[in-house]
């Protein structure tokens, strides 16, 4: 175990501590269908997602935009945006590992990727919102992962080094434009795993 200088930890949270899972939104919203691949990069990879994310439309003007570019019914948007939310289950053992973190004297915050409907629904569906000692939020800053200057954002605005803080994501290239720029960061696949990369840090809960 190395000496260890970390006082952050810094959560991303789709699939790290609520389920992200584009294919089974698009399985739930539209049924069995061929076009599962072609639905998955009209809906979550192309320019009405991004600008979604990087918060520059709200959700309403996406069902519209989604309505009027690509010829999906009303009723179509809505079961999207539904299953977009009400798939988003907590991940095992990650508020169990969120909460040890934060009891041992960590600060714990959150870099996500996310629109803010999403964020809303989060904040009213689950109890691990108020833990965080800060938050950015990609719609809120209007960068995206796995760009530097989100990074930055979040260690000016908090007041971070880079140095005494591990960023956690499931994205290996989300992983690297942390290590990009000094932080120290963890490729999540579980909650036993990542505990152990903490540890192995030099963390102690």
């Amino acid at each position: 175990m190395q000496s260890c200088s970390i006082k952050n930890v810094v959560f991303d949270i789709g699939n790290v501590l609520v389920r992200w899972s584009p294919l089974e939104i698009i399985r739930l919203t539209f049924g069995e269908s061929e076009h599962h691949r072609d639905l998955l990069k009209t809906l979550f990879q192309g320019q009405v997602w991004l600008d979604l994310n990087k918060g520059l439309m709200t959700e309403a003007e996406a069902k519209i935009q989604y309505q009027q570019a690509f010829g999906f019914s009303p009723a179509e948007c809505d079961r999207f945006f539904y299953y977009v939310k009400q798939t988003q289950i907590l991940i095992y053992g990650s508020l169990d590992l969120l909460n040890r973190i934060k009891k041992a004297g960590y600060r714990v915050y959150a870099l996500t990727d996310n629109i803010n409907e999403i964020i809303e629904h989060l904040k009213s569906t689950y109890d691990f919102w108020p833990l965080f000692d800060g938050v950015t939020v990609s719609a809120e800053v209007g960068l995206l992962k796995p760009q530097p200057e989100i990074y930055f954002s979040l260690l000016s605005q908090q007041e971070l080094l880079p140095s005494e803080t591990v960023f956690i994501d499931d994205m290996p290239y989300n992983v690297e434009g942390a290590r990009g720029v000094g932080m120290f960061a963890i490729q999540f696949n579980h909650a036993l795993q990542c505990e152990k990369e903490l540890k192995e840090l030099g963390l102690v809960f």
